[in-house]
């Protein structure tokens, strides 16, 4: 089957789903699988694999087989683009397929034979998967003079199934079905419906936290310390500014708007970072959260390092340098507040020594002739850090001591495996405007209940900052739903942050999104 058939039976000027997609190739012998669970008329899981150039797809009413030898039909239906592999969301209601997607499962697969197209058409292909919940060994047997019908049998060892939770989480983004079914996955344009403008949401691909530079062949930028912000550009009136958990950001930074409006491209999404910047030049997440306290404005900056899609071609398939080379031949000189992000060549580790001898947060590598892959942190792209820093949920505050008002200091805390556990107290970084106006936040999400797991503790802690009974009576508690960025200088023995000074609020993250990071 070719891609024909997938373009006539959708709308692209109402789904949001891809028109097309290429894909680079892996190392010979090496695919890429995806399974989404789809909502549709019938609850379904569509298994795609990457042969020819498309995906090959069946409908598998039933379910992924786990035991040896058991047997599930698959429906085999139309092929899919390459870049189907990352599509997550909502198939508006009556357009073809229309309901709830989620991708189950992604990974790469293997076959013994060297000529997997070949043995589809001669009725049966044997494959390894290696994903994020499925690994081993599968059978696709087309049954006797029927296309449309084969069987999805697994071979090898039995595997244990999935779990109810993990069935019902995404691999690509950790929501559940329900919701992606209450969240907005595409990005409408202001344009009148007859032009059928849509650029599809997807959160940006992201770095794993690692303690040192790696060896083999990779590059670095500096890391900044503002607002990450994907720019969609239908045209050059036509610009929003969003946020990786979907906030419009262009009311907040309307000069990154009008210099994303001076731009020559249309259809056109750009990856970057919003930053302030300090007198010495480095970025600030303190004056970028300060900046409308009534002092002198800082300068404000869009430094664009990604370029997914231009002029309505999909790039994230297409390798990192030129990637890197379409956005210098755009943006060849500055254009308002956009700011190209800088490659730096080098030893990792000399690099990030000398970031931290001028005062930067730290780098971002990333790997040569690597793709961008949405909503992933695969190792890819790395972030290295010259002192600890990373977002906490605000779960709760103390009363005000001494000459405080407002608050005195703000109880915070990270997920695990669902569950908020508490990891300290931070009562310092705050100004008399920033304690005034959190406080005003605070009044409507007051609780009487604790949201942390972890608490009461028996004692006070061997640092002092445990949370006993008694002292869980003088504090006040908040529906988790509010993100702070903390500087710190170490985790203690008992899991609680030492030295953290709080530096804003993180208006662009999800409170469900807030985990440990643990540098590996």
């Amino acid at each position: 089957m070719s891609l024909r058939r997938y373009s006539e039976k959708r709308d692209f000027t109402k789904t949001p789903e891809p028109k097309s997609g290429s894909s680079s190739r892996l190392k010979p012998g090496v695919r890429r699988f995806v399974i989404q669970k789809h909502e549709a008329s019938h609850l379904h899981y569509d298994f795609r694999l990457e042969i020819g150039g498309v995906l090959k797809s069946w409908a598998v009413p039933k379910g992924i087989p786990f035991a040896k030898g058991e047997k599930r039909l698959a429906m085999h239906v139309e092929d899919h683009p390459i870049s189907y592999r990352d599509f997550e969301g909502i198939i508006p209601k009556g357009q073809y397929g229309g309901g709830t997607v989620m991708v189950w499962d992604y990974g790469t697969f293997q076959t013994q034979s060297p000529t997997p197209a070949k043995d589809l058409a001669g009725g049966k292909l044997h494959f390894i998967l290696q994903g994020k919940k499925l690994s081993g060994e599968w059978y696709l047997v087309r049954l006797k003079k029927d296309d449309k019908q084969w069987l999805l049998i697994r071979g090898g060892d039995d595997m244990k199934p999935v779990s109810k939770r993990q069935d019902d989480t995404s691999a690509l983004s950790g929501k559940t079905m329900a919701n992606l079914a209450n969240s907005k996955k595409i990005w409408h344009s202001n344009r009148t419906a007859s032009t059928g403008s849509l650029l599809p949401f997807f959160e940006p691909m992201m770095a794993k936290l690692v303690k040192r530079a790696p060896d083999g062949d990779w590059q670095y930028e500096i890391k900044y310390d503002g607002f990450r912000a994907l720019a969609f550009i239908q045209s050059k009136g036509n610009v929003q500014l969003i946020s990786r958990n979907e906030k419009d950001l262009g009311n907040k930074f309307p000069e990154v708007l009008k210099s994303l409006r001076l731009l020559n491209t249309e259809n056109t999404i750009l990856d970057g970072e919003i930053v302030a910047l300090d007198s010495k030049g480095r970025s600030s997440f303190q004056l970028l959260q300060n900046r409308d306290s009534g002092d002198e404005a800082p300068p404000l900056f869009y430094y664009i390092f990604d370029l997914p899609q231009q002029n309505g071609t999909d790039l994230r398939s297409v390798p990192l340098e030129d990637r890197q080379a379409r956005i210098k031949k755009s943006i060849r000189r500055p254009a308002g507040v956009l700011r190209v992000s800088q490659v730096l060549k080098g030893d990792g580790d000399a690099l990030l020594e000398q970031a931290g001898k001028l005062g930067l947060e730290g780098l971002i590598g990333k790997k040569a002739h690597s793709l961008y892959e949405t909503g992933r942190r695969s190792g890819a792209w790395i972030k290295l850090k010259t002192h600890r820093e990373q977002e906490f949920v605000i779960g709760g505050y103390s009363d005000p001591t001494g000459g405080r008002q407002h608050f005195g200091a703000l109880l915070l805390g990270y997920y695990e495996s669902r569950k908020l556990r508490f990891c300290g107290k931070v009562g310092t970084g705050f100004n008399d405007s920033t304690l005034r106006s959190l406080r005003t936040k605070f009044r409507k999400l007051e609780s009487t209940e604790c949201p942390f797991t972890n608490l009461p503790e028996s004692r006070s802690g061997r640092f002092g900052s445990g949370m006993t009974r008694a002292e869980m009576k003088r504090c006040h508690w908040l529906k988790p739903e509010l993100v702070c960025q903390v500087r710190f200088s170490e985790w203690t023995d008992d899991d609680r942050l030492r030295q953290p000074v709080y530096l804003g609020l993180r208006e662009d993250k999800d409170a469900s999104n807030v985990v440990r990071e643990e540098a590996t």
